[in-house]
């Protein structure tokens, strides 16, 4: 099978369920963002620190391809096109998630400044695609169906990266950059 069709040519793309709209449709941005959030957890999750959290990863790209799809899907074929579906389960391991990471950080007493080692802010990078994501599907939501749970992941899902920020550079010894504002 050639990988490429040809029918995107003239700028338009086949949502789930057949409709054809515009690549600058909101619904083709929201999904494609999702897309990109997906490859950054790659990245993060081929960092060397994190090679113990490979399920956890292998979790979430699983659910990032279930909101894209469920993203791409033509809202009015919606129940006629089966996709895979998001649980009140996979926020909860996420929430899990943090709280295990959690457990052995030093209290938050500031805000932090994304970097320190390129780990860290592979996490930071992941975390705001991940709230544009959010900010898309919302968008998207207010014009058109998109599952409340769809937008709950993301917003957790932003948050554990954070928290996974935050763990990551504790594990690899890094001194966390407190935001300092100039007054």
């Amino acid at each position: 099978m050639k990988i490429y069709t040809k029918t995107g040519d003239k700028g338009e793309t086949s949502l789930i369920g057949g409709t054809r709209v515009k690549k600058s449709h909101l619904r083709i941005e929201a999904y494609g963002t999702v897309d990109e959030l997906n490859s950054f957890i790659g990245v993060v999750r081929d960092q060397e620190v994190n090679q113990k959290r490979q399920e956890i990863f292998s979790e979430i790209q699983d659910r990032l391809f279930t909101i894209g799809s469920t993203l791409a899907t033509d809202p009015d074929k919606e129940g006629k096109v089966q996709t895979p579906d998001l649980h009140e389960a996979d926020i909860q391991l996420l929430e899990e998630q943090m709280d295990l990471l959690d457990q052995r950080l030093p209290p938050l007493r500031s805000f932090v400044l994304p970097g320190g080692h390129p780990a860290v802010s592979f996490c930071h990078v992941a975390r705001t695609v991940c709230r544009r994501a959010e900010r898309l599907a919302i968008a998207l939501q207010e014009e058109s169906h998109v599952d409340d749970l769809v937008v709950k992941y993301l917003n957790r899902l932003s948050d554990f990266l954070f928290v996974l920020s935050r763990a990551v550079g504790f594990e690899l010894g890094v001194k966390e950059i407190t935001w300092k504002p100039r007054m």
